[in-house]
């Protein structure tokens, strides 16, 4: 499986549910609480001018409508994960996070 589809299972299990969506188009109609996702960088490592590791950075959104949620400590949990900003939209919390996987 690849790297961003495992990723998608781990969020799945955090979650608990199959809200987990990889960069929705506005047209999908999103169930609460999810989490949202979307690749935001790739980090390279370069020996004699090439890049020999790279990994992917991932804008990691947190959408619930409970403001004592659970969910972003556990995503803040997640080795190489820093904790962005939090903001709130139509009732909705959000908690936003720059994840490394």
């Amino acid at each position: 499986m690849g790297r961003r589809l495992d990723l998608h299972e781990i969020l799945c299990g955090v979650l608990g549910s199959r809200n987990v969506y990889f960069q929705p188009p506005e047209s999908v109609k999103m169930g609460y609480p999810c989490i949202v996702y979307e690749r935001s960088e790739i980090r390279s490592k370069h020996a004699d001018d090439k890049p020999y590791l790279q990994s992917n950075a991932y804008t990691v959104t947190v959408i619930d409508r409970d403001p004592d949620s659970l969910l972003p400590a556990k995503i803040a949990a997640f080795p190489l994960c820093s904790f962005n900003r939090h903001f709130t939209s139509d009732q909705l919390h959000h908690d936003v996070f720059k994840l490394y996987y």
